[in-house]
């Protein structure tokens, strides 16, 4: 080996630059590859605690505030429905002024106290008492029946009061019945139905080729005169005919086919 010749015995020198040199066979020394290892970066302070460090707790007692929600809504509930359980027209008016005001209604409360003159509820009870007593007053029993049932409150007017025979046209004597039956009913927010009857003896003439014509035509006949003359409201009342096929009697005998030919006026439950 010539002298001055620096001989390599295969020792690595560590440096503190994070190179690693090691000299050669001809005295020199080279600069290897810089190695650099990853360092893993410091954690962000804000984010330290995740929810997987520190998890919720008391989690499975959550449930509380969805019972403790309900809890209160029933016992709204049952106070609304302990309000109103009597029916007193003060507490009505209160809680239904409640619940326009939360939700912006601007309805009118209707009392159901009040006469019907002004366009208010009267109960069916009511109504049928003060509808006997002017059959009575003005001794209409004789050609006006009342009944009630599941359609609501029905008025039987007979034929002999309204109609000659074979006509539709209303007699003047019918007038004053159906005026002091339109001031009971005028103010009521209920439908009216106007329904036409005949007996079963066929009818055929020029005018009214069969009963369903008669019985459409007396309906009509009626429902214009509380329309025009009684101003009742024309969007309340509706015109039905239905010939022989709705009878409240026999038709076996005169006096049984008489109450078959009428017209019925009746106020609709709502």
């Amino acid at each position: 080996m010539s002298p001055g010749r620096e001989k390599y015995d295969g020792t690595f020198f560590g440096r503190d630059n994070g190179f690693t040199e090691w000299g050669d066979s001809f005295g020199s020394k080279s600069q290897a590859r810089q190695s650099i290892t990853p360092k893993r970066p410091a954690k962000d302070p804000r984010f330290l605690e995740s929810e997987s460090d520190f998890p919720e707790e008391n989690e499975k007692d959550r449930y509380l505030i969805t019972y403790s929600d309900l809890i209160t809504l029933l016992l709204g509930l049952f106070i609304i429905l302990y309000a109103i359980s009597n029916i007193d027209s003060k507490k009505y008016e209160q809680v239904l002024s409640a619940f326009g005001k939360t939700f912006g209604s601007q309805k009118q409360v209707l009392n159901i106290n009040t006469a019907s003159s002004n366009n208010s509820i009267v109960p069916a009870p009511k109504l049928i008492d003060r509808i006997s007593e002017l059959i009575q007053e003005h001794s209409f029993g004789d050609y006006v029946k009342l009944e009630e049932n599941e359609r609501g409150i029905t008025i039987h007017i007979m034929d002999q009061i309204l109609f000659n025979s074979g006509s539709a046209r209303l007699e003047p004597k019918s007038y004053e019945v159906l005026s002091k039956l339109a001031e009971l009913i005028r103010g009521l927010p209920n439908d009216l139905r106007i329904e036409g009857h005949t007996d079963n003896v066929p009818i055929k003439s020029s005018e009214f080729p069969s009963n369903w014509h008669l019985s459409v035509a007396r309906a009509l006949s009626t429902s214009y005169f509380l329309m025009d003359k009684e101003k009742l409201p024309q969007d309340k009342l509706s015109v039905v005919g239905y010939s022989e096929y709705k009878p409240i009697a026999s038709n076996e005998s005169p006096e049984e086919r008489s109450k078959n030919r009428r017209v019925d006026i009746i106020i609709i439950k709502e």
